[in-house]
């Protein structure tokens, strides 16, 4: 008696069945499966955005956490590079700064041939702008310094291509500049050993090679390459901070590129791609919610005459109106509160799980050669849970509203019967 008479009747509604009438139980299953696909559609909705925030944070995190936010080049070569590594390094932008000379070479071992991109680095300085340390064992950025012995640090798929192992030789070799007459640049080939191997999990792992700044210079024998690598305050604003550095340089012929020319695109795609599916599922939600209209539609042929002999008792048009909205209310928090459970479940769980699906089967559904990462990774953001539960919650109450409506249209049972 001290609950209010749409809720409760609406309630009642919900789950009600008419005795010796299959319509009654054609409306529970029909309701049963609007809430299914709610459930079921806010569940992958907040599974989908957990990964895509995973793959946006492996790209900031590992991807970028390696390669450096912005470098600067000179056209000449002729530069003091560690006092211009110091001089940026002032700038309040700038976390860190490194001297580095990167040059596209191949890497021989045996029959095996890879190409890579090879990274000369001062291994004093790296660590500031990089954080390969982190899948490095702590002495092997040391182990490049070697004169007689030059070391070289591979990523796993290169590694895996060249079928080299840490401790052993192989060869890099820079080809020549192919041109004609004089000005003709020959090729060089120099020997390393592998001082250690890493495994980021990301695509670098196929493509760099890291070894010591002056080996690099040596191999690409007098071509451009050198610069300085910058670690920025603000990643997302690289490029305006770079056109300021490079505006600050006392001569014309220092130039640059940001990590949006180098992974903006890979960048672009992913958020793309989560704007994309997050679309595809929230129409899955929105279908999910609008088969409560059907569902409530049937229920207000059902409980017709019911309707009219509560109009007869003084149940004002408001009253049957919220009866029939609190009924497809319930349908939709239960669907939404469950789906968000189940999403907040498979999020932090879906890497693992997919992990184990992969050791089970012995296959490798990513692979760092063709994805940004090896593995598929999950970020919760509880401000996704939230906006995707009510989402589902709403388009459920905006859904219960032409089948309330034709539910207040009812008379009562004394109009019906004069009108017969």
């Amino acid at each position: 008696m001290f609950r209010p008479l749409p809720a409760f009747v609406g309630l009642r509604y919900a789950g009600a069945r008419r005795r010796g009438d299959d319509s009654g139980g054609l409306v529970s299953f029909i309701s049963g499966l609007s809430m299914l696909g709610l459930v079921l559609g806010v569940a992958l909705m907040i599974v989908v955005m957990s990964v895509m925030n995973g793959f946006d944070r492996e790209l900031r995190d590992r991807i970028l956490g390696i390669m450096p936010h912005a470098t600067i080049y000179n056209a000449s070569g002729e530069v003091d590079w560690p006092s211009l590594r110091q001089q940026l390094a002032l700038s309040p932008d700038v976390v860190a700064a490194a001297e580095v000379w990167q040059v596209n070479a191949l890497a021989r071992k045996g029959s095996q041939v890879t190409p890579l991109l090879v990274q000369g680095i001062n291994p004093d300085t790296i660590t500031g702008v990089s954080n390969i340390s982190r899948f490095l064992a702590p002495e092997s950025l040391a182990g490049l310094k070697s004169e007689a012995d030059p070391g070289v640090i591979l990523g796993r798929g290169i590694a895996d291509k060249l079928r080299v192992e840490k401790g052993e030789h192989l060869s890099l070799i820079v080809p020549g500049d192919g041109g004609a007459g004089s000005g003709r640049r020959a090729a060089h080939l120099a020997g390393f050993r592998v001082v250690d191997i890493f495994h980021s999990g990301t695509a670098l792992d196929q493509s760099l090679a890291l070894v010591e700044w002056s080996q690099a210079r040596s191999l690409a024998g007098g071509a451009a390459g050198a610069g300085v690598q910058l670690r920025l305050q603000d990643m997302l604003g690289s490029y305006g901070v770079l056109r300021e550095l490079l505006r600050e340089l006392p001569r014309q012929d220092f130039y640059g590129t940001d990590w949006t020319r180098t992974h903006g695109n890979l960048y672009q795609a992913i958020q793309m791609s989560r704007n994309l599916v997050s679309l595809l599922v929230l129409l899955i939600i929105a279908i999910a919610a609008f088969n409560v209209v059907s569902t409530l539609v049937m229920v207000v042929i059902d409980k017709h005459s019911d309707i009219a002999i509560l109009r007869t008792m003084g149940a004002s048009t408001g009253e049957v109106l919220l009866t029939f909205v609190s009924q497809g209310a319930l349908v939709g928090l239960v669907g939404a509160v469950v789906g968000g459970l189940l999403g907040i479940l498979g999020s932090l769980t879906v890497t693992d799980l997919v992990a184990g699906l992969e050791s089970l089967f012995g296959i490798q559904f990513l692979k760092s050669d063709v994805y940004p990462v090896d593995y598929l990774p999950s970020q919760l953001h509880w401000g996704d849970v939230a906006l995707v539960v009510g989402a589902g919650f709403l388009l459920s109450l905006i859904a219960t509203i032409y089948p309330a409506l034709q539910a207040s249209r009812v008379q009562p049972a004394v109009a019906l019967r004069n009108e017969q």
